[in-house]
């Protein structure tokens, strides 16, 4: 008798009721941060005004893919929704605020990594995708590829349905602005160093920043990372940064963290700046915060490579560091704290 009684409260034990599993699901943390770039951020020149637009697009795109966890929803949708927001609005360098190359014309880049799965995709070199994130994500959950770039990755785009536009779509004053800006320094540099690639090493960083991003930890325990951009203005060559390349602009494992990254993407491929704050916390066992702050504030400025991170980790822990003079970022946590900032006195 007792042994029949032993074997039924044992059975009992090792079953889950639905509505335990649904409790566990319920208590388990889920958060994201997004950034919009990092870069020479004037606090001077911030007027309140263009404070108070950043900070709006950035508190939107953050809610939006906050709202989609809380709903349940995938880490990876999350970031997927959180990104295209920024990708639509004129003030980041991504989708419609994309910067311009020398020619004049906008070729973006976006990447998309699962930390469940380490499934992954990218996509570089496009000129007529709307979403570029859209595309990375296709790539990743429709082909047998990681990575696809130029004419290719849209004739791709078009059999996927994704919407496809004009590359004037792109366009906006403020950019175009920008790219005269750096074309007219570029001569001026080059005339006296004789030389394109050494003149367009002396452009002021606000030229080579900028990209959007996103990383989510969702119910199930899953986080993701997203990251998207125009890209370097007056870039040449069909110039690739960080964004696209998975290990360097963006990483995720469940195993450690998701990583999104902005910032002059030359050094973060260099020094694989996502994969390597991940690594150190998985081999090295440091925090979350640690990693990133050796990554970011360590190795990055003995390189001579500036701009920041975001980052989480399972447990719905999150960080921001950046070397750069602001950089803009939000977050949102299940535990009640949510932040939004531009500078690092921001509280």
């Amino acid at each position: 008798m007792k042994n029949k009684l032993f074997l039924v409260l044992a059975l009992t034990l090792s079953t889950s009721p639905l509505w335990l599993v649904n409790k566990a699901q319920a208590q388990q943390a889920f958060a994201i941060a997004i950034h919009g770039g990092a870069g020479t951020i004037d606090k001077s020149k911030m007027t309140q005004e263009k404070r108070q637009a950043y900070e709006s697009a950035l508190k939107k795109a953050r809610d939006t893919g906050y709202a989609l966890l809380a709903d349940g929803k995938s880490s990876q949708a999350a970031v997927i929704a959180a990104i295209q927001i920024l990708e639509d609005s004129p003030l980041f360098n991504a989708g419609k605020g994309a910067v311009y190359t020398f020619d004049g014309e906008h070729e973006l880049d976006a990447s998309i990594m699962n930390g469940k799965t380490l499934n992954a995709g990218a996509v570089s070199g496009v000129k007529t995708v709307k979403s570029p994130i859209a595309l990375a994500e296709a790539i990743m959950e429709e082909s047998v590829h990681v990575m696809l770039s130029g004419e290719g990755a849209e004739v791709f785009a078009n059999q996927q349905g994704l919407t496809l536009v004009e590359n004037s779509y792109f366009n906006t004053d403020a950019r175009f602005q920008s790219l005269l800006k750096a074309k007219k320094q570029l001569a001026e540099q080059e005339k006296e160093l004789k030389d394109f690639q050494a003149a367009h090493q002396t452009l002021d960083n606000e030229y080579k920043f900028g990209t959007v991003g996103a990383v989510a930890l969702d119910k199930s325990g899953t986080i993701s990372a997203g990251t998207s951009t125009g890209g370097m203005t007056a870039k040449r060559f069909g110039r690739i940064g960080d964004a696209p390349i998975i290990g360097a602009g963006t990483y995720a494992n469940n195993d450690s963290c998701a990583v999104s990254a902005t910032g002059h993407g030359e050094y973060f491929i260099r020094y694989h700046v996502a994969a390597d704050i991940c690594a150190r916390m998985q081999y090295q066992g440091l925090s979350l915060e640690k990693s990133a702050d050796v990554v970011i504030n360590d190795v990055l400025v003995k390189a001579g490579g500036s701009g920041g991170v975001i980052a989480i980790d399972t447990q719905g822990n999150i960080t921001m560091p950046f070397n750069s003079l602001g950089m803009y970022r939000a977050s949102k946590s299940s535990n009640g704290k949510e932040f939004v900032g531009i500078f690092k006195d921001d509280k």
